[in-house]
Formats: structure tokens, C-alpha cells, sequence
């Protein structure tokens, strides 16, 4: 029998693009190439029999083209407490490996990655505020990442801004968009500067979207 899982998790996005990332409307990348990082809080979460509850992850990919042309780099960084049982669980998660083929996020991005470096286990800090378009993401040694709304300039207040996916969507069906900040140091460096960031809940599972997250 294949597989059984869910995970319900908060997440924030930061890309190199500008706010309207192709990814979102189905056009090209702002600049020819994509550098993210992704991570995500599990507030409720098994893989089979297994609970991942309150675990926490993060992926950096880096591609030299569009995403669809593949030849990207991936790294997973899987929360330190995390036992032996939830580290094999969420790597064939994250990997792209568990459900089915294209099926959500972990699977599209991965598959499109020549390049897989060595999975990580870290102490995660993650906090996410979806309404307000706020989030710290600090993994020691490796990466710093904030997110924050927005701002209009014409008169300097918060610019609410969300994108609604009815159907068609691998990942969520509404997220709030703001701006992301990113250092990453290591094999995977990247700087990204008030670039797109999303804030978003997943609920996803072997067969891709489970409802309306």
C-alpha cells in the first residue's frame, strides 16, 4: 500500500522575484533565474503511522534558468528533534518522493533539481503571522529570513495584497504576499533583498491539496 500522509503547516516563501513571481501567474521569473527558501511550522502532521507534529523544516533551491528547465540545487533542512522515524518521514516528503508525481510543491520543485545536497538537521526557529505578513526564520549557521508586508507609497501604509487559487494549484489555495529578506551562507549562498514572500497555510497529503488551505 502506498504511503499515508498529511501535513497541516504555516509556511513563508521568499524569491528572488519581485512581487509578482512568476511562479503565481504562470509567467517568467522577474530576472531569468530563480534562488527561494521555503519552511514550515507542522502544526498537525503523520506519515503513516508516524506524527510530525511541531516539526519544522526548510528547503533552499537555487535554479540558473526557469524552474521548468530544470538544473536546479536543493538542500532540505529538517528540524533537529526530529527522530530517526520523522527524518526518514519528512525527507521522502520534502524530497519530492512521497505521493503522487507532481502532486504538490515538494514533488514539482525537486523534480526539477539535478542537484541534491546532503540533507541537514538543524535547530529550525520559525515564527509566521499569515494576516499580518510577518516572519522570522533563523536557522544557526546557515540562513536568516524575515518577512513583512508591503508598504504603499503614497501614503507608507501596509499594501494587502493575496492571491486566491480556486483550482489548479499544487501548493495552497489563497496566500498573503509581502516581502522577504533572506541571507544564506554556505554551499547554497544567497542574498535575496525585499523580494517576494509569501505566507501561506498547506494542507496537503499523498494525493496533493486535501481542502481549501
Amino acid at each position: 500500500m502506498p504511503d499515508q500522509w498529511m501535513i497541516q503547516a504555516t509556511t513563508f516563501g521568499n524569491c528572488n522575484c519581485l512581487i509578482n513571481c512568476g511562479c503565481q501567474f504562470n509567467v517568467p521569473t522577474s530576472y531569468g533565474f530563480c534562488n527561494f527558501v521555503m519552511a514550515g511550522q507542522i502544526g498537525q502532521g503523520n506519515f503513516n503511522d508516524t506524527s510530525l507534529n511541531g516539526l519544522n523544516y526548510a528547503c533552499i533551491f537555487a535554479y540558473p534558468g526557469e524552474i521548468a528547465e530544470g538544473n536546479g540545487k536543493q538542500l532540505i533542512v529538517i528540524d533537529e528533534s526530529a527522530d530517526s522515524d520523522q527524518r526518514a518521514a519528512l525527507q521522502k516528503i520534502l524530497s519530492g518522493q512521497a505521493g503522487e508525481p507532481g502532486s504538490n510543491h515538494f514533488s514539482v520543485f525537486s523534480s526539477m533539481c539535478s542537484e541534491v545536497l546532503e540533507t541537514e538537521y538543524r535547530p529550525i526557529e520559525i515564527e509566521v503571522d499569515v494576516a499580518a505578513r510577518t516572519a522570522v526564520l533563523k536557522v544557526p549557521g546557515l540562513m536568516e529570513s524575515s518577512g513583512e508586508p508591503a508598504i504603499n507609497a503614497f501614503n507608507g501604509e501596509p499594501y494587502h495584497i493575496a492571491i486566491a487559487r480556486p483550482s489548479g494549484s499544487f501548493e495552497y489555495t489563497y496566500a498573503e504576499l509581502g516581502l522577504g529578506t533572506t541571507t544564506v551562507t554556505g554551499a547554497m549562498e544567497m542574498q535575496l533583498d525585499a523580494s517576494y514572500g509569501q505566507f501561506c497555510t498547506i494542507h496537503i497529503n499523498q494525493e496533493g491539496l486535501v481542502q481549501a488551505a
